[in-house]
């Protein structure tokens, strides 16, 4: 417990220590691919005891910066933040373009991204999609599971649920690469024009399962991200359930002024 200094409790040293050492990872003193200095040296370097040590590294696992690797430590990782722009990454001109929203916003970062392709074919849909998809639950539906890597590192796990009666005719979607542009151009060659994507976040820490798919350490944050994208005619005709690396993406949203 800190003490009482001027009427402000004083910042436990161990968070102090913590503090310092992701300044340092941050400014470039510690960097990507390095070592963080082992409990031993640490001790050495503040004159604290290793239980101390061993806190402030809880809060620098915490910030995302580094990862644990068992029997040698924690290194730092090489692993940049992709700006997730929600109010352009969705924007027609990109399908147009034949590039998918990850790949677009992927190349603006100057990352080199790729798609592994885990499960294509019919399923009984979840309960909380099929309640977005206006669908009984059990209902048997289209899913499209795919693991999302930066720079070869696995960031990002989404399955996308379609309808049956949108999706049986279209044989692209039931494809690895459904073509340039990605399902939702597909979608829209077949006649159903978006008029909106909704999303909807929650912050929390990865089970073990999900720590283990994404690289991550034990008890990492993620960012569960749930998107509805509706057509013109007011109908949902995807459900995508992601799970993201929350070190690895800035969330950016333009919010108008106007009514």
């Amino acid at each position: 417990m800190g003490t009482a200094v001027g009427g402000e409790r004083a910042v436990p040293r161990y968070v102090q220590i913590a503090e310092e050492i992701v300044q340092q990872i941050r400014a470039g003193v510690l960097k990507p691919g390095e070592m963080v200095p082992s409990e031993s040296e640490l001790v050495d370097r503040y004159g604290v005891s290793g239980g101390t040590i061993r806190k402030a590294m809880v809060e620098v696992r915490a910030s995302g910066l580094v990862e644990t690797r068992h029997g040698k430590g924690s290194i730092v990782k090489d692993r940049p933040p992709v700006r997730h722009r929600s109010s352009d990454r969705f924007r027609r001109s990109h399908r147009q373009g034949g590039k998918a929203a990850y790949l677009a916003e992927s190349a603006q970062s100057g990352a080199t991204a790729k798609v592994s392709v885990l499960y294509i074919g019919p399923m009984e849909v979840p309960e909380d999609a099929s309640e977005r998809l206006g669908v009984s639950a059990g209902t048997q539906v289209l899913a499209r599971r795919r693991l999302y890597f930066r720079n070869g590192t696995p960031v990002e796990t989404a399955t996308s649920y379609l309808p049956w009666d949108v999706v049986k005719d279209i044989p692209e979607l039931f494809a690895e690469n459904p073509g340039g542009g990605g399902i939702y151009a597909r979608l829209e060659d077949h006649g159903h024009e978006f008029a909106e994507f909704v999303e909807t976040l929650q912050a929390r820490t990865a089970s073990k399962a999900e720590a283990s798919e994404l690289a991550l350490s034990p008890g990492a944050p993620v960012v569960h991200l749930i998107r509805e994208a509706r057509t013109t005619e007011g109908r949902v005709v995807e459900v995508c359930d992601t799970l993201m690396a929350a070190d690895q993406f800035i969330f950016e949203y333009r919010i108008p002024a106007a009514d």
